[in-house]
């Protein structure tokens, strides 16, 4: 598909500077575009490349200042990287609407229902009473168990398997290798030492608007439901266990854990590797650093931890700042010793 400047800057309400016509077939990052590329700027450590750059067409922000001629045609926006990423999102829509119809061979239960201008793509499965809204996108390999309901406009990526009765919102994306509904790990001791398997007989809940990177893997309830809710944004690699609540619009970075029937609120920000036990709250708006054990409940709103176990992460620093100083610390006791010794020794 090719657009022109004039096209690019209606549809992101940008304002052309230099040849309106020129046009442009793909994308390329600003140091290494070629002719027939479209790139933005948004960072002012890439300014330099805006000078030496063959993209075809770059955009940037409305109050950039030009040091000297550039060879691109322009287009000047209010925010360059959210006109870019919404472009990227445009482009993606045009190019996935092209996908419809059902590929062979894939498996759809007679009971199954599926929505108008979708997509299943070959060795999908879809088992008894699925439901598939209008405009949704199931791609090859993928399986969806009995009682599974898919929303609108939502994409399943390849080698996405959901369990039975999960249910999953509109525009929703899930990426490949991830596994929605397998069961939470329960287990009951008994007096001989053996585990007693405990049925986990929930489902799970995904809101409108998420979404969960590649091999994730989010328990079902063993009774309710596991729910992440509206706007939630998860990396690759996260293990969410049963019964868990992630709030609206939380993002969490890869490789994080997130332990049994924890709930986590609204707008919270939990990086990469951190680990979370289970039974506790996590309040709004809190920001958990990479790699923190949270051992206990945050329950003021806002606030940042730490470490393992996670503590304030402004006393953390605190702290570490006084650790990088205790050599010089343990030099200045040693001289004041010294000092006190001596005069100690005085007549």
């Amino acid at each position: 598909m090719q657009f022109t400047a004039a096209q690019i800057a209606q549809i992101i309400n940008g304002k052309v500077e230099g040849n309106a016509d020129v046009s442009v077939h793909t994308f390329g990052k600003i140091e290494e575009a070629q002719a027939g590329q479209l790139s933005f700027l948004a960072n002012p450590k890439y300014e330099e490349y805006l000078y030496k750059t063959e993209a075809s067409i770059v955009i940037i922000n409305e109050q950039q200042e030009l040091k000297q001629a550039v060879k691109s045609t322009l287009i000047r926006v209010q925010d360059a990287y959210m006109a870019f990423a919404g472009l990227l999102d445009a482009y993606q829509q045009m190019k996935s609407a092209q996908l419809t119809g059902i590929q062979e061979p894939s498996y759809i239960h007679s009971t199954a229902s599926v929505g108008e201008n979708t997509f299943i793509g070959a060795f999908a499965y879809l088992g008894e009473n699925v439901k598939i809204g209008n405009g949704s996108k199931i791609y090859p390999g993928a399986y969806l168990g009995n009682n599974v309901t898919i929303g609108e406009n939502t994409v399943i990526h390849p080698g996405v398997k959901i369990y039975h009765e999960c249910v999953i919102g509109n525009h929703v994306t899930i990426h490949g290798g991830t596994i929605i509904g397998g069961d939470g790990f329960g287990f009951a001791p008994l007096p001989d030492g053996t585990l007693k398997k405990v049925p986990q007989i929930g489902n799970v809940i995904i809101e409108n608007n998420v979404e969960i990177g590649a091999n994730c893997t989010i328990d079902r309830a063993t009774i309710g439901s596991t729910i992440i809710k509206s706007g939630a944004k998860l990396d690759n690699l996260l293990q969410i266990a049963h019964n868990v609540e992630v709030g609206c619009n939380t993002v969490i970075a890869a490789q994080a854990g997130i332990s049994g029937s924890t709930k986590i609120g609204k707008n919270v920000m939990i990086g990469g590797q951190a680990g979370v036990v289970g039974h506790i709250h996590i309040a709004d708006g809190s920001k958990i650093n990479a790699q923190s054990g949270v051992s206990k409940s945050m329950k003021t709103p806002n606030t940042a931890v730490t470490g393992s176990p996670a503590y304030d992460y402004t006393s953390a620093l605190r702290s570490q700042a006084a650790l990088r100083n205790l050599p010089e610390m343990e030099k200045r006791l040693k001289e004041l010793e010294r000092i006190i010794t001596e005069l100690q020794i005085k007549p």
